[in-house]
């Protein structure tokens, strides 16, 4: 059998497992006996949690109120496929565990990187990529901050976004550098550029989708060689039956190049 066949029949098989093709009135379940998604199904929307402030994965036109980026488009994509529109839930790096144990949203989408915590209380699907901490900096200052040593020193003022990895990456491996939390991550980038920080260490990707945006000005210090390894998922509510569909779904655009095809949209 060709792959491409084969992808098919694997997602085809998750969604029969659901009893999507069930009309509504036929197979009707307790509530109590409902799985994820025939609740998401019935109620003809993917609740998705975004943060809205992450490019190139989501961002928010605060002008229009539209989502777009790279999780916004397989935010869609996934909703289509579960024959149901994507529904927006307005999230934060800080508030996002606690939106997720609050039920707020189905699947957190935006650039979501795996970490034990998380795992914890939910299910990841299968990676979409590899990543990593690194660090970004003004180009004229790059080889200053090779390693965490030159970067710990009191005279390096450390800047990161409020409650996610990085802020705690930074808690937990800065402890003579000063840092400050800024609170917009839409426009943190430009405390850098302007010299009124001199460091972040973030994801690779955000580092080099950074350095795209302000070329010759800030760099990706070292994106290839990242201080520790992650990868990206959606996060999802602990149901077998949406992270069945979700990991086949993922499975079929990573083997037949959707996933490349938004990667060259978005980050490059």
């Amino acid at each position: 059998m060709r792959p491409a066949f084969r992808l098919v029949g694997l997602l085809l098989a998750a969604f029969g497992a659901t009893c999507l093709a069930l009309p509504a009135h036929q197979g009707a379940a307790s509530a109590e006996t409902q799985t994820l998604v025939d609740r998401i199904v019935r109620r003809g929307a993917l609740r998705v949690g975004v943060t809205g402030d992450y490019r190139p994965f989501d961002w928010r036109n605060h002008a229009t109120g539209i989502y777009e980026g790279f999780d916004i488009d397989q935010a869609g994509a996934l909703a289509a496929a579960l024959g149901v529109r994507a529904e927006f839930v307005q999230t934060t790096w800080s508030t996002l565990a606690a939106d997720f144990a609050a039920d707020r949203f189905d699947i957190a989408m935006g650039g979501v990187s795996i970490t034990p915590e998380r795992a914890a209380s939910g299910y990841f699907s299968i990676p979409y990529m590899q990543d990593g901490k690194t660090p970004i900096a003004r180009c004229a200052d790059k080889d200053k901050y090779a390693d965490l040593a030159e970067i710990d020193r009191p005279d390096v003022r450390v800047i990161v976004n409020p409650g996610g990895a990085n802020e705690r990456f930074a808690r937990a491996h800065l402890k003579r550098a000063p840092i400050r939390v800024f609170p917009d991550n839409r426009t943190l980038f430009e405390e850098i550029a302007e010299g009124r920080a001199d460091v972040m260490v973030t994801d690779a990707s955000e580092a080099r989708y950074q350095a795209r945006r302000h070329p010759g000005v800030l760099c990706a210090v070292h994106p290839d060689a990242p201080f520790e390894r992650a990868e990206k998922a959606y996060w999802m509510q602990p149901d077998e039956s949406l992270k069945t569909f979700v990991d086949a779904w993922l499975h079929t655009r990573l083997e037949t190049g959707a996933v490349h095809a938004l990667t060259t949209r978005w980050m490059n």
